[in-house]
């Protein structure tokens, strides 16, 4: 699924916004002898500074944004660290959803939706995207946030609604929908291809 920047997301159930945590990409696999434990050495390098850098945001209360630099070393993360990695992204993820922190942009808000969507939090995910809805009526993105919870939570009816507010309000997220996999669910729906392909 792809933010309302059009990054894409690593989403549960296709690449691995496993929600718990396993975001996993395949690696490159090495091939030049002697190469990888000067490249390993460097990645942990990276990965510590940013391992530090996360603790300090969340020291500081500022949960949405240390749960987004764990996020980015878990994938590379050596394994002494990658369980304790995990823990500080539930751990972040409970205070977002509880309101513990505050978000600087309705942008920030959406981002941590969909990754509490990621989690399988549905109903944190439902109450984020909502939150922004009460603030800006014509967020287009946080109504694709809602049609992206439906389709995944099998009900359809929704999904179209959202979808279809969602693509009145920017024509984009029309062919936004058409490669997110997360509409895999009601893909056969012709009410849902009438509203992706209005032209055929």
């Amino acid at each position: 699924m792809s933010t309302k920047s059009g990054k894409t997301l690593i989403t549960a159930n296709h690449t691995a916004p496993t929600a718990d945590g396993a975001l996993h990409a395949k690696r490159s696999p090495r091939t030049l002898a002697g190469s990888a434990q000067a490249d390993d050495t460097a990645a942990r390098k990276q990965t510590l500074a940013l391992y530090e850098t996360a603790l300090k945001l969340m020291q500081a209360g500022k949960y949405e944004k240390a749960h987004s630099a764990f996020l980015q070393m878990l994938d590379t993360a050596p394994h002494d660290l990658a369980d304790r990695i995990r823990m500080y992204i539930a751990a972040c993820l409970s205070h977002v959803s509880k309101g513990t922190t505050s978000f600087e942009t309705h942008e920030e808000r959406y981002d941590y939706a969909i990754s509490l969507l990621n989690h399988g939090r549905y109903d944190d995910a439902r109450e984020h995207f909502e939150q922004i809805l009460l603030k800006e009526k014509a967020a287009d993105y946080a109504f694709y946030g809602l049609a992206l919870l439906a389709s995944i939570t099998g009900d359809t009816q929704k999904c179209i609604d959202h979808l279809s507010e969602a693509i009145r309000l920017n024509a984009h997220n029309r062919f936004q929908a058409r490669a997110d996999s997360d509409f895999d669910g009601v893909a056969e729906d012709p009410r849902f291809t009438e509203l992706l392909y209005p032209e055929s």
